[in-house]
């Protein structure tokens, strides 16, 4: 894990959208009283996701971080689901990933891309169906802002996670199917306190960063079969 080669490693597209992702989020800090904690995570959040897509660990590293100050931002508002789902699942499923790239690498700096199974598609579903069920009634017992969009975001962060373990292209269209849903959750607590409008931003991002790794992971699938 070499920070000054995968720095070296970006192209021109990938610059262009992690300065574009840090650039849209850092001016939001200047629309009003934004909270530093909020601007210092989004940030993170993106840089982490530009070296996801390129399957790189450091991304991993990063997601950890993120995921600690993004509960702290989410108590803070009362989306108890955000809290529970960064810091008790997003949290240990990035460790695991840690674990499951390093041990799974393709060349420095690069994951080998692997392809789901159909065992695995199953259990990702009986998982999904039992998780969501058990966290519905946790967050409807914490009295949780926007409990259906809280649990749905449970659903969608667990199958990215998921995927993200099993080193599989799409991992992307999970996180991208949850950044739809944490848009709409901080729309909306944007319209109560116009310091959460930077977490609109980072999910706005996230989703562009997440739309291009799914992209870039297919082309590293491709690219890792025809070398073998």
């Amino acid at each position: 894990m070499n920070i000054k080669r995968s720095l070296q490693s970006l192209t021109k597209l990938e610059w262009s959208l992690w300065i574009a992702s840090l650039l849209v989020i850092g001016l939001s800090f200047f629309m009003g009283d934004i909270s530093i904690l909020n601007i210092i995570g989004s940030l993170i959040g993106v840089t982490a996701l530009i070296f996801i897509s390129k399957g790189n660990v450091i991304g991993q590293f990063l997601i950890v971080i993120f995921s600690i100050l993004y509960g702290i931002i989410s108590i803070a508002f009362g989306y108890y689901g955000e809290m529970i789902t960064y810091m008790f699942m997003t949290t240990p499923t990035a460790i695991l990933s840690i674990i499951s790239w390093v041990k799974n690498p393709y060349q420095e700096n690069e994951v080998k891309v692997a392809k789901v199974t159909i065992k695995q598609i199953i259990i990702m579903f009986i998982l999904s169906i039992i998780i969501t069920a058990i966290f519905y009634f946790i967050l409807k017992y914490l009295n949780t802002e926007n409990l259906i969009i809280s649990t749905i975001s449970i659903t969608t962060s667990f199958i990215a996670g998921y995927l993200t373990y099993l080193r599989s292209p799409y991992y992307a269209l999970g996180y991208s199917a949850n950044d739809i849903v944490l848009i709409i959750l901080w729309l909306y607590a944007t319209f109560i306190n116009i310091t959460y409008f930077p977490m609109v931003l980072c999910f706005v991002m996230f989703l562009f960063n997440d739309l291009y790794g799914l992209y870039n992971w297919q082309k590293m699938l491709k690219r890792q079969n025809q070398n073998k």
